[in-house]
């Protein structure tokens, strides 16, 4: 996920309170009536005293976002951030990556990182992705604590939709390995990511 907010979104005599959502590709609204409006849709973004202004086809939505809130999430949207932006890859990097098959984001991962390790842990990781898809897949936190640095970090990819498998209980299977859970990201249209690092306390 990128940003959320409360607002009023006004959408030509209709008006709601409800929540505004700044995904990656697309800006979400759920109130009394909903909204999904792809990037690639909007024809004019602009923001003024507070207020977010979108145009589409469908017509223009206006977001009583706050400001600076209205200018921070136009500026997003013209310029989105890269997947492996997101996700905080640095070129100094040493990654490692176990259970996921994605061609394009490993394809990114290898132009930005020094060295990617696919299947095989790198000890003293700066970053780690795992493919996690059932419960039984949670009990390798606590393997996967002891491979990255102590100020590096694990990003849990699991795919959405499952109820009985969210993000609830990676959150509370990181919590019991010693983990905390610092940011969540849109990782693919399929799959969601959690970021979890070991508490400065225990660093």
């Amino acid at each position: 996920m990128g940003r959320e907010a409360r607002c009023v979104a006004r959408v030509g005599r209709r008006s709601s309170e409800g929540k505004a959502l700044l995904e990656t590709k697309e800006l979400i609204f759920r109130g009394d009536f909903q909204l999904a409006i792809p990037y690639e849709q909007m024809k004019k973004v602009a923001a003024s005293d507070g207020t977010l202004e979108v145009t589409w086809p469908e017509g223009t939505a206006r977001f009583e976002l706050g400001t600076p809130e209205a200018a921070l999430w136009a500026d997003r949207i013209r310029n989105p951030k890269s997947l492996i932006d997101k996700l905080g890859v640095k070129a100094t990097h040493i990654v490692s990556v176990a259970g996921l098959d994605d061609a394009g984001f490993l394809k990114q991962l290898r132009a930005r990182a020094a060295n990617v390790s696919l299947g095989r842990l790198t000890k003293d990781s700066d970053l780690v992705f795992v493919g996690l898809d059932k419960m039984e897949d949670l009990k390798k936190l606590p393997t996967l604590e002891r491979t990255i640095a102590r100020n590096g970090a694990i990003w849990a990819v699991w795919p959405k939709g499952k109820p009985a498998f969210k993000e609830d209980h990676i959150r509370a299977a990181a919590l019991r390995s010693g983990l905390t859970d610092v940011k969540v990201a849109a990782f693919s249209p399929t799959h969601s990511a959690l970021k979890l690092v070991i508490p400065v306390a225990r660093r």
